[in-house]
């Protein structure tokens, strides 16, 4: 590495006439330049400025390194971001999904039937029952963190379905849609825990906002604005919600990057699957 001033340089600055040599570097005061050679010199000089260029690195490393959308407010803000693009903009404000199939979008007349509605009761129930299941016998010890949340749905379901048969209506069977996203998030729980969070907390959190409102829909056509169970939370269901996200939040600190990034993946399927039960409220 070279100095400031090159060696042949200085050698011919100390010859110019009427100009004096730069002042001795300041090692000591008992130093001269005379005492050290120039190659000397330029040695003693090396490590000083080889540890303050790595530091430099290490530090600018540090502040470039790539933040991802929300990490800064904890996990649970990343995949709220995730999920809010994959609504379109009809849906929500921070949507940018393009619509590609009819079944994508917005529905113009909403026409729900009560047959279809108690497949989409079923279905739902069934999901909840396994979703409640996996995290009562907790394959993975991050899964009792939900253990009594407030937010589990079976057993206000269950209310509500034993509402509808008093009413005189036949309770169906669950459906394809809700059979098969039971038997995914199954298999998923004990081998993916990093995609089955993905989907507890798109299905409990979706149903909270959008499902809501979806219900409330629902009972002004065809339940003369009966508001069913399934709706309502014993206890303020704001903070039971942040409760969630705490917790959420608190798992995924053990997770790498890797793992945060392969959570967020699943999202789309859980908006997949989700949406088959759904629009059964249509059938």
């Amino acid at each position: 590495m070279a100095s400031l001033i090159p060696i042949s340089q200085s050698h011919a600055f100390l010859k110019r006439p009427n100009l004096k040599p730069p002042p001795p570097p300041n090692f000591s005061s008992s130093f001269v330049l005379k005492d050290f050679p120039s190659s000397k010199a330029l040695s003693l000089k090396l490590p000083r400025m080889v540890t303050r260029n790595v530091v430099v690195s290490a530090t600018t490393a540090e502040k470039h390194r790539k933040r991802y959308p929300g990490e800064a407010k904890g996990f649970v803000e990343e995949m709220r971001i995730v999920a809010m693009k994959l609504h379109t903009r009809d849906q929500a404000k921070e949507g940018e999904k393009e619509v590609k199939q009819p079944e994508e979008r917005t529905v113009k007349v909403w026409e729900p039937t009560v047959d279809g509605y108690l497949k989409f009761l079923v279905d739902s129930k069934l999901v909840y029952d396994t979703l409640e299941g996996i995290i009562d016998k907790a394959a993975f010890s991050s899964y009792a963190e939900f253990r009594n949340t407030g937010l589990e749905r079976s057993e206000k379901l269950a209310m509500d379905l034993q509402w509808f048969k008093d009413q005189g209506y036949a309770i169906p069977e669950p459906s394809s849609p809700g059979v098969t996203y039971s038997e995914y998030l199954k298999e998923l729980s004990d081998k993916d825990p990093q995609a089955f969070i993905c989907h507890f907390y798109n299905i409990y959190f979706a149903h909270s906002a959008g499902g809501r409102m979806i219900g409330k829909k629902v009972a002004e056509k065809i339940l003369d604005n009966k508001e069913l169970e399934f709706y309502k939370w014993d206890g303020d269901l704001s903070q039971l919600l942040q409760n969630v996200r705490d917790k959420l939040n608190k798992v995924a600190e053990s997770w790498t990057r890797e793992e945060k990034n392969h959570c967020l993946e699943e999202t789309e399927k859980s908006f997949k699957y989700s949406g088959d039960i759904l629009r059964l409220i249509l059938s």
